[in-house]
């Protein structure tokens, strides 16, 4: 295809950030433009699979603490998500809720398969961590021991979390991720380091990622695909 239709499609403006970074050669920027577009399809597979590990994980734990329904009744009447300090979280959950029970396709299952990464990672915010128990870092056996300089805790988790949902949601709403952060510049170094983040993360859960990411986990070789540009 050439330039000026792959820039009707995709739009001038969108590409031009691409065309920027590889000195004016549109045919490299077209080139530029796939790669990314490989490589924010296979980070965004690796951060699915990472999230469902992380919500079977906490489903797990609070089943065990709470019940089997511990979803579903966390927001009933004194349910533990019925107060003020986690009214936001209190109504994601509603309002898939209430969605399953109109089309009488309610499960546990199905409704755990309706929360965005965003509930996941503010169960480790203050709020949710404390009305959960305090419960969910065993979700990570694996963790570091807190020192006088860092905590392992559950601020710690949840500032990782964010990152990567961060990134989950740049990928999601068709955001560049071959440029460094707020230049036209050729550059993986922040896809990389969410890239290990990740695999941190599977470790401390006691995941061997590099074994369930077989065939999946291309971003290494993509990365440095990208970087010859």
């Amino acid at each position: 295809m050439k330039y000026q239709e792959f820039a009707k499609v995709l739009s001038t403006s969108r590409l031009q950030r691409y065309v920027m970074a590889c000195g004016g050669d549109t045919r490299k920027a077209m080139t530029l433009y796939r790669k990314n577009l490989h490589l924010s399809q296979d980070m965004f597979t690796i951060i699915s699979c990472f999230e469902v590990a992380l919500r079977n994980a906490i489903d797990m734990q609070l089943c065990a603490v709470n019940g089997n329904e511990w979803l579903k009744d966390a927001i009933c009447p004194g349910g533990m998500f019925d107060n003020n300090q986690c009214k936001k979280t209190k109504q994601i959950i509603t309002h898939a809720y209430d969605k399953r029970v109109r089309n009488l396709t309610y499960t546990h299952e199905q409704l755990l398969s309706d929360m965005e990464f965003g509930v996941w990672k503010y169960m480790y915010a203050p709020n949710e961590y404390r009305h959960t128990g305090r419960c969910l870092l065993s979700v990570f056996p694996n963790k570091p021991t807190s020192t006088p300089t860092i905590q392992y805790n559950n601020t710690y988790i949840f500032n990782e979390l964010d990152k990567i949902n961060t990134l989950r949601n740049r990928i999601a709403h068709h955001e560049p991720i071959c440029f460094g952060l707020g230049v036209p510049a050729v550059n993986t170094a922040y896809i990389r380091q969410q890239y290990q983040r990740i695999h941190q993360l599977f470790a401390w859960m006691g995941v061997d990622s590099h074994n369930l990411l077989y065939g999946l986990d291309h971003i290494q070789k993509v990365c440095e695909e990208i970087d010859q540009f």
